[in-house]
Parts: structure tokens; C-alpha cells; sequence
């Protein structure tokens, strides 16, 4: 070797040292996104309640009154005794270890879990009741166990970052604009990002998601980027995982200049969360099968381009919105004009009632080129992969992982293509 490369080599190491130890090591420590792909699903309805998933819990809160809306509504119909009851009863049997023995061996490597923010601190007059932190705790040990990754998923913010019964409480979006609820939510994240972000959960959490879902469309822009700033330096001061922002239901691209490394060199390992559904407008449940897979195709071609690397935190194999309370408690479909009178397209009654013998081997070969497109899309070039939603529902066929794959509409293996190329990536 000559002595100018040795020399070169010196001087390049010593460089690095002199920017700190940890200059290098820092990035991608916990995996990836660049060269490893993620192969996940959520494990909805467990540590947030969502209707359509366990609709079975919600009819149970309704004896003596209409049945509550979301999981706010929930506790405040039972009183904190009895919604605790009936929720630790709940987590303790929804999700066992057995679902994430089960989830790694159908190839899987990831899970996504959605906790609200009431698991860690209540609101003036939140009737949620806690004990959901005990569970996150079992899910990591569970996911170390069987050697699979995890996001943690602040799924909820206090007065709603969205006003869908996902964030805990339906209707009015006020998180923004309730004096003290960003505030709160800045809280929550550092008590989530004290306890998670650091060293003793570094084989397990390859991701904190600052917050699911923030309607981009009725949330003030600058305020979202603020506190996606404050969220990411919480992460940053507490550990190495990557941190997760979503898109807001922005277009692609809104996000490539924040926390932009070009932009900023202290800002790293950050993922956008992209969440694509086909079925809650008119337009999209009309389409044929084609132009569904046209649609799905057209994602990887875009994000591809972003900035950030992307990664699908959300899809499902779901064709119609007919599943039972899919768009809210005692609310009916778009599909079959039940829901916002909307025009008919076909009827719900065999998705409705979660009946196999609606899955026709036609029905069955369209649902799988719909799957297998979208798993081509989010896995192409820079995209990092995809999280199905969700694990298992109650009786709700499109939306649950394990019936899909008895009804070999997810491929098993999960690389295995009956559509090949369906997007031209190659």
C-alpha cells in the first residue's frame, strides 16, 4: 500500500472521529429502510378500539342506550369500572402471543402497533380508562421472541388530529385548536420516546410514529411541521430510532423538505408513512379491477421520487366499504348507497355478514391481482415496504389477514406471483 493512501486513510478516520462517535454509527443502527424491506400488518382494534374490527364489544356497551361511537363514547357509556373490565378482558384475549408466532411464520417481519395517547395521559374529562401500556410492553417482548420488528404508533391525539373513531373520539377535529392538546401531545411523545427510543429496545423498535393520521386538509400546515420538528428532536434526545411522520393526507412529495438532510445535516432516519385505500369515494369503488391496479402501480412510480424513503403503513385488500360499520357505528356503504346517498354499485349483503361463499374463485383471482400489485408497488426502488391493515378482525373478510390468506388471496410465500409485473417495475 503507498504511503499517500495510508496517509489518505488517516486522515479520512481521523476526520470521522473528530465529528463524534457516534457521527456514523447513529444511522440506520436499528435497520435499514435503504437495502431491508418491511413486510408487516397492524395489529388494529386491540390497544385502540375501532368498531368495525370487534363490532361484538361495541353492541355489548349498548343495553340501555345507542350503540357509542368510538372508544371515548365507549368508556363514558360503561364508567370506568366496567370499561376497565371489559377492556382488560379484551387485551388480554384479542391479542396473545400466539397471534405473533402465527404472524412470523406466515413470513412477516414487522408489526405496527397503534396506542392512543390516553394509554400514557388523560385530557380534563377523558373517560378512557388505562392499562393498555402493560400490553405495548408484552407485543415488544412478544416481537423479540419471534424475531420480528415494530413501529410504535401514537394512534390518537387529545381533541382528535382527525375526527375519525380511529383516534379514540369521532366527529370534531380540535387538537390544534383546543388550547394545551399539542402541548399535551409534545408530552405524551416524550414520555413514549423516553421509555422506547432508547438502547434497552434497540432489537425491537425500528420506529416511533409521531402521530397517525393528522388530517392535513383541516390542520394548520406550519403548526403539523412544528410539531412534527419538536417530535423528531424528542426521538432524537432520547435514542436512535428512526422517526416516523405521516403524509397527512397530503400529496406525495409535501414532505421532502422537512427534515431534509441537505437541508438540515443533523436531521436523519426519517420514513414518511404513506396509508392508500380504494373505497371511501364513489369514484374509486366504480373502478374496474384494471384501473384499481393501474391506481396501486401508480404509487411506487411516484413515491419512488420522494425525498424520504416511504414505506405503506397502511393498505388493504378491500374492494368495497361494505364491512359493518367501516365508516362509522350505525353508519351504513358507500358501495350499496347506504351511506351518504351515495349511488349504488352492488349490494353488501355476503361482505356484510363476512360470508366465504362470496369469495368465488373470479372474486378470488381480482382480489389477488389487486393484492399483488400493491405489494409489487410499495416494495419498488426506494419504497421500504408495506404494513397490511390489519391482522384480524371479527367477521370482516376484506380487511383481515389471516382469512385472506386461508382464501389464498395473500400469497404464500409472500413473493409468490400468480400477476407478475403488473407495474412494469422491471
Amino acid at each position: 500500500m503507498k504511503v499517500s493512501t495510508i496517509s489518505l486513510i488517516a486522515s479520512t478516520l481521523f476526520a470521522v472521529a473528530s465529528a463524534g462517535p457516534l457521527t456514523l454509527l447513529k444511522r440506520n443502527s436499528r435497520w435499514n429502510y435503504q437495502t431491508d424491506k418491511i413486510y408487516g400488518v397492524n395489529i388494529g382494534g386491540w390497544l385502540v378500539l375501532e368498531p368495525y374490527i370487534t363490532p361484538s364489544l361495541f353492541e355489548a356497551a349498548s343495553e340501555t342506550s345507542e350503540v357509542p361511537v368510538d372508544e371515548w363514547h365507549y368508556t363514558q357509556a360503561l364508567g370506568k369500572d366496567e370499561a376497565e373490565s371489559r377492556l382488560q378482558e379484551h387485551w388480554s384475549t384479542w391479542i396473545t402471543e400466539t397471534d405473533f408466532e402465527y404472524i412470523a411464520a406466515a413470513g412477516l417481519n414487522f408489526v405496527r402497533l397503534p396506542i392512543g395517547y390516553w394509554a400514557f395521559q388523560l385530557a380534563d374529562g377523558d373517560p378512557y380508562v388505562q392499562g393498555q401500556v402493560e400490553y405495548l410492553d408484552k407485543a415488544l417482548e412478544w416481537c423479540g421472541n419471534h424475531g420480528l420488528k415494530a413501529w410504535i404508533d401514537l394512534h390518537g391525539a387529545p381533541g382528535s388530529q382527525n375526527g375519525f373513531d380511529n383516534s379514540g373520539r369521532r366527529g370534531e377535529i380540535s387538537w390544534q385548536n383546543t388550547t394545551g392538546y399539542v402541548d399535551l401531545t409534545v408530552d405524551i411523545l416524550d414520555q413514549i420516546t423516553t421509555k422506547y427510543a432508547g438502547s434497552k429496545y434497540a432489537d425491537v423498535v425500528i420506529g416511533i410514529e409521531l402521530l397517525n393520521e393528522p388530517l392535513g386538509s383541516e390542520l394548520n400546515f406550519d403548526e403539523l411541521v412544528d410539531f412534527y420538528n419538536k417530535g423528531y428532536e424528542l426521538v432524537r434526545n432520547h435514542g436512535d430510532a428512526p422517526v416516523i411522520i405521516h403524509d397527512a393526507y397530503l400529496p406525495d412529495h409535501t414532505f421532502d423538505n422537512v427534515l431534509n438532510t441537505e437541508q438540515d445535516p443533523n436531521a436523519w432516519d426519517v420514513v414518511v408513512d404513506h396509508h392508500h385505500y380504494q373505497v371511501f369515494d364513489v369514484g374509486s369503488l366504480q373502478q374496474t379491477i384494471d384501473e384499481h391496479v393501474k391506481t396501486a402501480c401508480g404509487w411506487g412510480w411516484s413515491e419512488n421520487t420522494e425525498f424520504h424513503w416511504s414505506l405503506c403503513g397502511e393498505w388493504t385488500a378491500a374492494l368495497t366499504d361494505c364491512a359493518k360499520w367501516l365508516n362509522g357505528a350505525n353508519r351504513g356503504a358507500r358501495y350499496d348507497a347506504t351511506f351518504s346517498n351515495t349511488e349504488y354499485i352492488g349490494s353488501c349483503n355476503q361482505l356484510y355478514t363476512a360470508d366465504d361463499s362470496y369469495f368465488t374463485d373470479d372474486v378470488v383471482a381480482n382480489y389477488r391481482k389487486y393484492v399483488e400489485a400493491q405489494m409489487d408497488s410499495f416494495l419498488y426502488g426506494k419504497n421500504a415496504g408495506w404494513v397490511f391493515w390489519c391482522w384480524k378482525t371479527e367477521n370482516t373478510i376484506e380487511w383481515d389477514f389471516q382469512r385472506l390468506l386461508g382464501l389464498g388471496i395473500i400469497p404464500q410465500p409472500l413473493d409468490d406471483r400468480q400477476y407478475p409485473n403488473q407495474c412494469g417495475f422491471e
